[in-house]
Formats: C-alpha cells, structure tokens, sequence
C-alpha cells in the first residue's frame, strides 16, 4: 500500500534524517566497543565476539520482525528500535567492564535491525512503485553518510573526552527519533490492508516463489562479496605488507564508490530496469575479483575496491525495489527482514568459511571462487523470468 506523493515527499527525508541517526550509533559503536575492549586487555577474540553479537541476534530474529511490522504497523517498531539502541548505547555510560559490552552489542545489534525493517517497509510503501528504486537509493545513500559519520565522530570523542562520554553521546542520538515518532511526528504507511487475509506460510513459502527466490540468492551473493572484501583487504594489504594507512585509503576508496553511485541512484532508476542494474553490478563485481590477486600496487588495489564498491553499493536499492514489489501482498516487511536474516548471516560465516579456505588454499582462489560465483550470478539475474 503507498502512501500519497506528498506525504512520500514530506516523510521520506524525516524517515531517512532519522535512520542516519540511528546508524551513527550503530556504526559509532563498532568502533567505541572494540577500542575500549582492547583498552581493557581483552584478546582479539574477545573483540570478535563482541562484533559478532552485532549480527547474531539479528540473523535468527529479523523475519519475525518483519512480520511484526507487517501486523501492527511501521510506527512503533521504529520507536521500538531506536529506544532500544539508546539503551544498548547507554549501558557502558552506567556500568563499567567487559560484560556490559557484551549487552551493549546484542541489544544495538537486535534494535538496529527492528528499526531498519520497518524503516525498508515504510520506505518501499512511500510514494508510487516507479520511485521505489530511487526512494531506496536516498535512504542508501543516507547510511552512507552515517556510515563515514559515526566512525569519525567515535574517534574525535574517544580522543577529546574518554569512552564513558563517547557512549553517552551515542546513546542521546536515538533519542530524537523516539520522540519524533512517539509524538506521532512523521506521516507513516499503516500496515497494508491485505495483511489480514495474508496466510504466511513462513520462510519456506517465500523461497518457494520463484522470481522472489531469484533475488534472494542475488542478495546473498551481494552480501558475501560485500563482507569478503571488509574481511580480506586488510589480510590481503598486511601480506603485501602495506601500512595501515595505506589499507584505510583503499577501504576508503570502496566507500566512496558506494556513495557516488548511491548519490547516481535517482538518475539510474530512471533509465535501467533493477535486473539491467543487478545484472551488470554481479558481472563488475566477479570481474573485479577475478583481478584481485594478480596486483599489488596500492593505485591499482584502489581502482579495483572502488569499482567493486561501484558494483554493490548499487545492488541494495535495486534488490528492496524488487522484494517490494514482488512480496506477497501484506508481507513485505517478512521479506525484508528474510533479506536481513540472509545478510547478517553471511556477515557472521563469512570470516569464518573463506578464512579457513585462504588459510588452507590462499588468498587467491577465495578471490577467485568468489568472482566465479558472481558471474554465474550475473548470468542467473539476466536470464527471462518467465510469468
């Protein structure tokens, strides 16, 4: 069900303003929790668990999320959320150690992702079915920004107060979303009017649609790449024996790539269909790490990560305008958060399964398996869908 133009016009930069909030936090945290866990002695694997919380919570929970939004609404899951990670933020500001970090993750971790499935559902809702590509593409491009944002901010306050403050910082952000929406301050989509008589069959009956099960396994393949290259540039630059700034530049470079084409996305949804879209982005993408292991200057490891981020930084908008308007009628916000379960799980396999292959094999066949992998999803997103 969409909402009026205008009210899409109105709600859509409110909604976006606030998501950026909450992802300052999110994304602000990932750095505070793991500084301060290595100011307290702790082991890298420590540091690990703790950012594997983030996503663990999220990957069992989000479709049930996504059925929540489904059943009441948008409006207080987003309430939900945001209070919920101003609590997780707020907890090392009141309790000091270790074992509040541990909190700390799971609950911001678990409200992010409440927040952000209802947050792709009113979003998908707003405005006619011709803007969803570019509606999605502003709110990427939103998280975007925090995403440079929250790091930074972390940092400068780490260094200029002490992780106590930067914590309490972090947790006043979310508190301007809970107001605004508490105070009925954005004009929201209400849950779809079929929702009532939808029957969810659960996850199985979604993967059962064939052109919904098309852009599931797209997505997966987005995720792996996207988390492959978090995962392995550093390993990649530290066996090339790059310095650390030199690794930040071409982390960097894949950033910028995501923000520049996000920034594009309006002017592409206009012009290319999503599978035109997702179709040349697996291609670039697998073509991008194929080349990996065959350079090793820092120019070139730049003009590959940029080129990747190129490719899937335009995935994202292109894959939630297509479940939106492929999701059963009244169960978008399950499919959304199907994507997200599938997202946060590969974010938690993937340093696990291709770090043990790079330890047994190399660095270079996990690059190139990967690519062959998106290629063959290329192929697969261009092949006709039959009706």
């Amino acid at each position: 069900m969409s909402a009026p133009a205008g009210h899409s016009q109105r709600t859509l930069p409110a909604l976006i303003s606030l998501g950026v909030l909450n992802h300052i936090v999110l994304a602000g945290s990932r750095v505070t929790v793991s500084l301060y866990a290595l100011s307290l002695s702790q082991s890298p694997f420590v540091v690990g668990t703790l950012m594997g919380l983030y996503s663990f919570l999220p990957m069992w929970l989000a479709v049930g999320a996504g059925r929540l939004s489904d059943r009441i609404g948008v409006r207080r899951p987003l309430a939900i959320g945001s209070l919920g990670i101003a609590i997780g933020a707020a907890l090392p500001w009141v309790f000091q150690g270790v074992p509040v970090l541990f909190a700390t993750t799971a609950l911001i971790g678990l409200s992010f992702m409440v927040f952000q499935v209802a947050a792709q559902n009113a979003t998908g809702a707003l405005g006619p079915p011709s803007e969803r590509a570019k509606n999605f593409g502003l709110l990427a491009l939103g998280y975007s920004i925090s995403g440079f944002t929250g790091p930074l901010m972390a940092g400068l306050l780490i260094d200029h107060t002490d992780f106590k403050w930067t914590f309490l910082v972090l947790a006043l952000l979310p508190l301007v979303p809970v107001i605004v929406l508490a105070r009925g301050g954005l004009a929201l989509p209400p849950p779809h009017p079929a929702h009532q008589h939808a029957v969810s069959g659960g996850v199985i009956e979604l993967f059962r649609n064939r052109h919904l099960r098309r852009v599931f396994t797209i997505n997966a393949l987005f995720a792996v790449a996207w988390d492959l290259h978090t995962f392995f540039i550093p390993i990649y630059g530290a066996r090339l024996e790059l310095s650390a700034s030199r690794i930040g530049v071409i982390l960097a470079a894949f950033a910028a790539a995501t923000f520049a084409v996000r920034l594009a996305m309006p002017w592409i949804a206009r012009r290319f269909a999503e599978f035109e879209v997702l179709t040349a982005a697996l291609f670039v993408a697998g073509a991008a790490y194929a080349l990996f292991p065959f350079v090793g200057s820092v120019g070139a490891l730049m003009a590959l990560s940029f080129t990747l981020g190129l490719a899937l930084g335009s995935g994202q908008p292109m894959v939630m305008s297509l479940l939106h308007g492929l999701a059963p009628a009244g169960r978008m916000g399950e499919a959304a958060g199907l994507r997200m379960s599938i997202i946060n799980a590969s974010t938690f396999a993937v340093p696990l399964i291709f770090g043990a292959i790079g330890s047994s094999l190399g660095i270079g066949p996990v690059f190139w398996l990967v690519g062959a992998s998106l290629a063959g999803g290329g192929f697969f997103a261009r092949r006709p869908s039959r009706d």
